[in-house]
């Protein structure tokens, strides 16, 4: 019933259905045989409902997807029948068997009336054993190879289990590392940030200095502008050095020192009149007065000669 609810999707607006007045002479003879077998096929399933087909406009898109439905649905529906067949087929063999099975048992008087409630259990539980491990009899030959089976995936089961308990194991040592280690750049995260705050603060701080620093330095090029227009003016050259004027100021010096005798042999001229007579008459002056002073050192002399005898 699929498909039909499938084939309902292309529904469209009502109008009448196909009849064979709608098929035009150009029409391609597949397109009408398509469409005879999907009308037939809709009114098979409609009628499966108790309904009736739907109107809708049939066209080459419409009936060429209902009839890729329709050989779908036909495909399934024998699939279907020989699966049941098969499974008809196996039931009745399955009857059989059990029937084959009871006359046998009560031949034996191994009845199911016969037996203990605790037989009956124990049939039942190795019945549902059987089932579970999946095995077609109950001989110990397929319970032995049937618990080898199993016992066999419980060992891959365990390979499986140990393999991922130590991959959850390497996979939980990796995430304690992890956790260390955000700890740890959490750490370094604020100890960064406390030395941001520092590093902010110190910024400032230079910057001041900084403007300061770019002040000053536009005072000294100002004031190296003024002694470079001086020294121009002087005639100083690159090539008057330290060197040169060490070596120039011992030059004056010793000038000075030649110079010195001579300046104070004219500073005693600086007295001279500028007359040649008055000249004449200071150093006769001078000579009385160097005699009076030959005299009186003399008589100073004498009178400390007389005292002293």
């Amino acid at each position: 019933m699929e498909t039909s609810r499938g084939g309902n999707e292309m529904l469209s607006s009502p109008i009448n259905p196909l009849s064979s007045s709608d098929l035009s002479p150009s029409t391609p003879p597949s397109y009408a045989a398509q469409a005879a077998e999907v009308r037939a096929w809709l009114a098979t399933q409609f009628e499966t409902m108790g309904k009736d087909v739907p109107d809708f406009e049939y066209t080459p898109q419409n009936v060429a997807h209902l009839h890729a439905v329709v050989a779908a649905s036909k495909a399934r529906t024998r699939a279907s029948e020989i699966v049941s067949a098969d499974y008809r087929r196996k039931a009745s063999e399955y009857r059989s068997e059990t029937a084959r099975i009871r006359e046998i048992l009560e031949s034996v008087g191994l009845s199911t009336e016969s037996l203990s409630q605790s037989a009956v259990s124990s049939v039942q539980v190795l019945a549902s054993v059987a089932n579970l491990l999946n095995i077609r009899d109950t001989e110990m030959s397929s319970f032995m190879v049937a618990m080898g089976d199993l016992m066999l995936r419980k060992t891959d089961a365990e390979e499986k289990r140990s393999g991922v308990q130590k991959e959850s194991r390497i996979l939980l040592e990796n995430t304690r590392k992890a956790i260390s280690k955000l700890a740890s750049l959490k750490k370094v995260l604020a100890d960064v940030e406390n030395e941001n705050c520092t590093c902010e603060e110190e910024m400032e701080h230079w910057k001041t200095k900084l403007a300061m620093m770019d002040s000053k330095e536009q005072e000294y090029l100002q004031k190296l502008s003024q002694y470079q227009t001086q020294l121009n003016h002087v005639g100083y050259t690159p090539d008057i050095n330290h060197g040169m004027l060490t070596k120039l100021a011992e030059h004056k010096k010793d000038l000075e020192r030649k110079t010195k005798p001579i300046l104070e042999t004219l500073r005693s001229y600086q007295d001279l009149p500028p007359d040649k007579t008055l000249a004449a008459l200071a150093i006769e002056d001078k000579k009385r007065q160097y005699a009076a002073a030959e005299k009186y050192l003399e008589e100073v002399l004498h009178s400390a000669l007389t005292t002293t005898e």
